[in-house]
């Protein structure tokens, strides 16, 4: 018989593993990480004894809950830690652990592939020492250690004075925040704020708790270039007061989240532009079913909501699932749960407003900018074939590469539209979308092929 596989062991795949336990199924749960929880809640090596409160500060109650669901868990499912799941395709998902590739017939499969952030190139982002927001956080929850001696943070949205605030609680120097956003965004965004009062109050103690330790919070702050030879040695970034030099040895950036679709994409979901989240995003109805009857979506890879939003929908996903395949289902939880997701939702309008998107990046970006790192595909590559006529986001891959590394567009995909869309005068909601390709992500040498 075949089984249903989870995919992603964070906040919505362990809930979503725990809900079909509940009901005697017991479902294959994959995921990359070594242990479960995901980023928000990624659990340091089993050697290192930092305390949940130093770890995840706040969330650290609800992140011992999460570890502690899936450890008691592991005996009444099929757990697969360090597995990459990489292709999908004919009712099989193609995973690769170690150096052992295997396919994975499934009936049934909740797709939990969470998000990661979403880069907006500057000049000199590609030397060392220059990190996304979600890996620098990696570095100091995983790894135990800074990305630098003096680091600055940069972009928008609560990640960036969450790991700002965690890398300064750590004991790391942290020179500044440039936050992208004016703060009459913010001002403006606080009503709709308000829906979730306690997260709120988080986001207002961080950004004080840097301010009264002395860190610079500059707002409606561009950052402009990354300055250095072998590595990051300084920045320059602008506001209305002009340009300004900045001695650092590390900078960490992103301009909040995208979800990570490409898994969705290859199971052949349906897709549609989300103007709230400013991407293409998987169609799901309230429930998590997806446009395939055997395909269910939940967490942030199918929508940028949270963590708390993703345990709830990784119990709803797995609801639904349940209700579609026979088993009795108590109709009030699921409405409880899409009530209360309603909520969040009102919550993520109102951090959307706080935290605006910089709608100048794309004009203002020099052209000798790469955009494409994996196959080296500068701004002027990119605008120089939306001259010779072609808008459609495939058909611009085709002439310059773009979204043809190893990446296969994760990084650079949302950048490269935002240039090809301001470059013929297109709204970014008509440029396409990067179709996804397998490999997923790059696969190791020498992978010895399961019967």
């Amino acid at each position: 018989m075949k089984p249903v596989i989870i995919v992603g062991a964070g906040p919505a795949g362990i809930r979503a593993a725990q809900t079909l336990v509940a009901h005697g199924v017991r479902p294959v749960l994959l995921d990359e990480a070594a242990r479960g929880g995901g980023q928000i809640y990624r659990r340091q090596p089993a050697n290192f004894k930092r305390s949940a409160v130093k770890l995840y500060g706040f969330e650290a109650r609800k992140a011992n809950a999460l570890h502690q669901t899936i450890d008691a868990l592991r005996e009444q499912l099929d757990y697969r830690p360090e597995t990459l799941v990489w292709n999908a395709e004919a009712g099989a998902l193609d995973t690769v652990h170690e150096t052992r590739a295997a396919r994975l017939e499934f009936s049934r499969v909740i797709v939990a592939t969470g998000a990661t952030d979403r880069i907006l190139p500057v000049p000199g982002w590609t030397l060392p020492g220059v990190y996304s927001l979600g890996a620098a956080q990696i570095a100091l929850k995983f790894q135990g250690c800074a990305i630098g001696e003096r680091v600055v943070f940069a972009g928008s949205g609560p990640l960036l004075y969450l790991v700002a605030y965690q890398y300064a609680k750590a004991g790391a120097k942290v020179v500044a925040v440039l936050d992208s956003s004016p703060f009459s965004a913010q001002a403006r965004a606080l009503p709709g704020l308000l829906s979730q009062p306690s997260t709120l109050a988080k986001g207002i103690y961080y950004r004080s708790w840097l301010t009264a330790h002395g860190i610079p919070v500059h707002q409606a702050a561009t950052l402009k270039r990354i300055n250095g030879e072998q590595r990051v040695q300084s920045l320059n970034w602008s506001n209305a007061n002009g340009e300004q030099p900045l001695e650092c040895d590390a900078v960490a950036f992103a301009h909040g989240l995208r979800s990570e679709t490409q898994l969705a994409d290859l199971l052949g979901c349906q897709f549609s532009w989300n103007p709230l989240n400013r991407a293409w995003l998987p169609q799901r109805d309230s429930a998590g079913r997806s446009s395939v009857a055997e395909v269910y979506l939940a967490g942030d890879g199918a929508g940028i909501m949270g963590a708390d939003a993703a345990e709830m929908a990784g119990e709803r996903a797995a609801l639904a699932l349940l209700e579609d395949s026979g088993y009795l289902i108590a109709p009030h939880r699921g409405v409880q749960l899409e009530q209360a997701l309603g909520r969040i939702e009102t919550f993520r309008h109102g951090l959307e407003r706080a935290f605006m998107f910089p709608e100048r990046w794309a004009a203002d970006t020099p052209d000798e900018v790469m955009v494409c790192r994996c196959e080296e595909v500068r701004a002027a590559d990119i605008r120089e074939v939306v001259r010779e006529g072609h808008w459609e986001i495939n058909r611009v891959k085709a002439h310059c590469r773009v979204g043809m590394g190893r990446c296969q567009g994760r990084m650079c995909g949302a950048a490269a539209a935002e240039v090809i869309a301001c470059e013929s005068g297109r709204p970014v909601s008509q440029i396409g979308r990067l179709r996804a390709q397998a490999p997923i992500k790059p696969l190791p040498f020498g992978l010895e092929i399961e019967p």
